[in-house]
């Protein structure tokens, strides 16, 4: 799984170190391969934080974690796009098909792509309040092809990597431009907050991409 370095959005710039804000508009809107619109850049200092402890960012965030979020950001930026929906900011990411480790009795096995499948498709839920990825979240994504046609669906598996994120593998027969539909459900976690406020991130959103180039064997 190949991954590189980038810039960020939203208020994660608390969570980051000198990284300037940007947005999208809302559920319809989307960004092809030409980035969410991100102006900023990763571009504190890392500095020892202790003995035997992660190197933490100039504003004491650990540097893994700024790391995580400049690569997500970059990923997005050169390999896929971006959109908003109410409380979301919905990003996606397309790649070649991926192995990966997993669950087999009481350990995990390595697989390898099975035939036919073509492209590892990401989906990233983030809170547009905040700029997380957001865990325990249900999605179902769709490739609709000419004419809404489904080419194919699948439930995302929620990955550990160079940044946490959502996806699985596709099959898609041909070359051409698609579209993307992301189902997000509602996440399973319970939620803190005081009683007379709203829970929050209880809605879920469908957003799609449109236009997204997708070539088997690239």
């Amino acid at each position: 799984m190949v991954r590189r370095v980038l810039s960020t959005t939203v208020p994660l710039m608390s969570l980051l170190v000198m990284v300037t804000a940007c947005g999208n508009d809302d559920g319809a809107g989307v960004r092809e391969s030409a980035g969410p619109g991100s102006s900023g850049s990763v571009s504190g200092s890392v500095s020892e934080s202790g003995s035997g402890s992660e190197p933490a960012a100039a504003d004491g965030v650990p540097a893994g974690v700024a790391r995580q979020y400049a690569t997500l950001e970059e990923e997005i930026r050169t390999e896929g796009g971006e959109t908003r929906s109410g409380s979301w900011r919905v990003a996606y990411v397309v790649e070649p098909a991926e192995p990966w480790f997993e669950r087999r009795g009481s350990d995990y096995a390595f697989r390898r792509p099975a035939r036919g499948e073509t492209h590892h498709i990401e989906i990233i839920p983030f809170e547009a309040a905040t700029g997380r990825v957001v865990p325990d979240v249900p999605i179902r994504l769709e490739v609709l092809g000419a004419g809404g046609k489904v080419v194919d669906a699948k439930r995302l598996n929620f990955y550990y990597a160079e940044f946490f994120h959502y996806a699985n593998n596709f099959a898609v027969p041909e070359a051409g431009s698609y579209t993307l539909r992301a189902t997000l459900s509602p996440p399973t976690f319970p939620r803190h907050g005081e009683e007379d406020e709203k829970a929050a991130l209880t809605d879920g959103a469908t957003v799609t991409f449109q236009n997204v180039r997708l070539q088997p064997g690239r």
